[in-house]
């Protein structure tokens, strides 16, 4: 139980796959101006990844070696488009805002590390919470990112199925304040992700000289 339970903690901190691993930066980046579509590809990816790791755990023993790549990447293809062609059907506008990104999935490097590290040689469960774990760390990050670009750059944030809240209230408009527009351009997530990796590497730090 305490294993399982690690795989899937683990990925939220201490094996990160934004924070530790550096991957998937790309999206982080890309998606990350507004909350909505951010909180959108953080599930998206999240159910891709643990549903595609459960399946190639089931065709573990059947894959030919010399083809594994290939097949993973059809199973992550197909996984991607219904994702794809569910956000379609009942979210057209998130779809829109995140354009290509969905499609781009494909090409997540978390989830062929996460295929190839674990799926190919576990049972479907373990699989399965690793696949949570891993889209739960990379979610964090996302949402994380996308929280202070929309509330320090627009001043809002955006919910699904609720729209835009104004947080910064009117008053402080009135008094003078402005939207920093640096922070909603592409250099600004960069940072942001730079500054959450130093914090997370400096805390985790400090948890192991405290076990020495």
């Amino acid at each position: 139980m305490g294993k399982n339970m690690k795989l899937v903690t683990n990925p939220l901190n201490l094996n990160n796959p934004i924070l530790v691993q550096i991957l998937g930066i790309c999206s982080a980046l890309a998606v990350t101006v507004k909350l909505e579509p951010a909180i959108v590809m953080a599930v998206s990816v999240t159910l891709v990844v643990a549903f595609a790791n459960v399946i190639i755990s089931l065709l573990r023993n059947t894959i030919p070696s010399r083809i594994r790549i290939i097949v993973q990447l059809v199973v992550i293809a197909a996984l991607v488009i219904v994702v794809d062609q569910i956000l379609k059907a009942y979210s057209y506008t998130v779809s829109k805002q995140l354009s290509v990104f969905v499609g781009l999935i494909i090409t997540n490097c978390i989830l062929m590390g996460r295929l190839e590290a674990f799926a190919l040689g576990n049972k479907p469960w373990q699989s399965f919470l690793d696949g949570v774990g891993n889209g739960g760390g990379y979610s964090l990050i996302l949402i994380i990112v996308a929280f202070v670009r929309e509330l320090l750059g627009s001043g809002t944030l955006t919910l699904p199925s609720v729209g835009e809240i104004q947080i910064i209230p009117q008053s402080f408009y009135d008094a003078g304040y402005q939207n920093n527009g640096l922070v909603i351009l592409p250099p600004a997530a960069l940072i942001i992700v730079g500054v959450i990796i130093w914090v997370q590497r400096s805390y985790t730090r400090e948890l192991i000289d405290e076990k020495e």
